[in-house]
């Protein structure tokens, strides 16, 4: 081969190179994101700088670098991989919650009754809840007085809506009293279930409200969900039950947050450590069905394999969804996480662990201290606990060389990151480091 055709070759070698990383990296922002590096015959994408904070930026790209299909040490039949958590990691909000409040707002439920009664109160202790979920009267509120004041309410609204036994439309139920005080009532359970009694409990329960529908049915809902979330305005909203409806729980007021927002850097994250032979997964405490819709429709540029995403599971019969939690499958936050990691991924690879974890809270922790790991990022959310523990450990380590955990950034009112390692809290203008001591 005379010099002119090797010249060639190289050449055409190299474009190939540079169309193949620009075609696949860019479904994360709608555009060539990367620029590609040739390293010893291997076509390695680059992650895009974005709006990462530099340092941790730096930090990650390192790990790719040293870890990665252009390593000299890479083997195609131990391949690394790494996990990353869903809700306030890989997306700004919680899907979950989005989804409960979607299902709140749209009477989407196929229980009578006497079911949705059941379903409320399934595995929740009787008794009040903690100290900090009483009424406005300034008294305790118990399990059997809520659910009995959202009986009422459903049995209410179920008569009268025209998707179900009634004659009127949802835009005119969502007028009356009866929906106001569903809706708060039904989020003050949600939450009074969660702090109260933990992720055991909390989790699980929230899930029990698809009861008797197919996973076709919950996919076609979480859809709708994230769609109408994606364009809903940041911000905290109070609710308060009203003064006619007192019942038995009397009247409550709580708060919630609206919107999502897609996270651009963690869906090229992710595609980055594809193309450098990096195998990604999600592990979240969402319900497995509902954070697959998010992460593998190809409309919202995460396109993981479903194989790849797990999350709570419920039983199913004969294709319906059952209010009861699957058998010997974890309850997948703090400890089941590992449980995840190490039955599901690591048996499967010889026995060895994620190199990089992304995470955001306490749920957290147990995978981002697994003894494999490299790299933890924490989603700054200027957390306490112990999510706040690595989180100072990280802000300890920032400007120095080859920290065990950084911090990423973002501004709540947009939903958006921003290229440091401090948050904006919603409703703030203030760039913080760390929560409160």
């Amino acid at each position: 081969m005379n010099n002119r055709t090797k010249l060639k070759a190289l050449f055409g070698m190299i474009i190939i190179c540079l169309f193949l990383s620009a075609s696949l990296g860019a479904a994360a922002s709608g555009k060539a994101v990367s620029t590609p590096q040739k390293r010893e015959g291997h076509c390695i994408q680059v992650l895009d700088k974005g709006k990462w904070a530099p340092d941790t930026y730096k930090s990650v790209q390192n790990l790719i670098d040293k870890h990665g299909a252009g390593s000299k040490g890479y083997d195609p039949n131990r391949k690394p991989y790494v996990v990353f958590d869903w809700d306030h990691t890989s997306i700004m909000n919680d899907t979950e919650e989005a989804l409960f409040l979607y299902q709140i707002d749209h009477l989407a439920y196929n229980m009578q009754p006497e079911e949705f009664y059941e379903v409320i109160t399934k595995n929740v202790p009787n008794g009040p809840f903690s100290h900090e979920f009483k009424n406005l009267q300034g008294d305790a509120v118990t399990l059997k007085q809520i659910a009995e004041d959202l009986k009422r309410d459903y049995d209410f609204l179920y008569s009268n809506y025209n998707g179900v036994n009634g004659k009127e439309r949802l835009e005119a139920l969502h007028s009356t009293d009866q929906f106001k005080d569903f809706k708060a009532k039904m989020y003050f359970l949600y939450e009074a279930i969660g702090e109260t009694y933990g992720v055991e409990i909390g989790y699980p329960w929230v899930l029990y409200l698809f009861a008797n529908m197919s996973t076709e049915e919950v996919q076609q809902l979480a859809e709708a969900s994230n769609d109408y979330n994606l364009g809903a305005q940041m911000a905290s909203v109070t609710l308060t039950s009203p003064g006619s409806m007192l019942g038995k729980a009397g009247t409550v007021e709580v708060t919630y947050t609206t919107g999502l927002r897609l996270a651009s850097e963690i869906a090229n994250l992710m595609h980055t450590f594809t193309e450098n032979g990096i195998d990604v997964y999600v592990i979240s405490a969402s319900m497995e069905e509902v954070v697959e819709v998010f992460s593998s429709n190809p409309k919202y540029g995460y396109n993981l394999p479903k194989e790849n995403v797990f999350g709570m599971r419920l039983k199913k019969k004969e294709g319906i969804i059952q209010a009861e939690y699957e058998d010997n499958w974890p309850i997948t936050a703090r400890e089941g996480k590992v449980e995840v990691i190490e039955h599901a991924l690591s048996k499967k690879r010889g026995g060895y662990g994620p190199i990089f974890v992304a995470g955001d809270s306490s749920t957290d922790y147990e995978m981002l201290t697994i003894n494999s790991l490299k790299l933890g990022l924490i989603i700054n959310r200027l957390k306490t606990g112990d999510i706040g523990k690595l989180s100072k450990t990280a802000a300890e380590r920032m400007g120095k060389n080859n920290p065990k955990y950084v911090l990423q950034g973002r501004n709540e009112n947009t939903g958006l990151w921003i290229p440091t390692e401090y948050t904006i809290k919603l409703g703030s203008n203030e760039e913080k480091l760390l929560a409160n001591p």
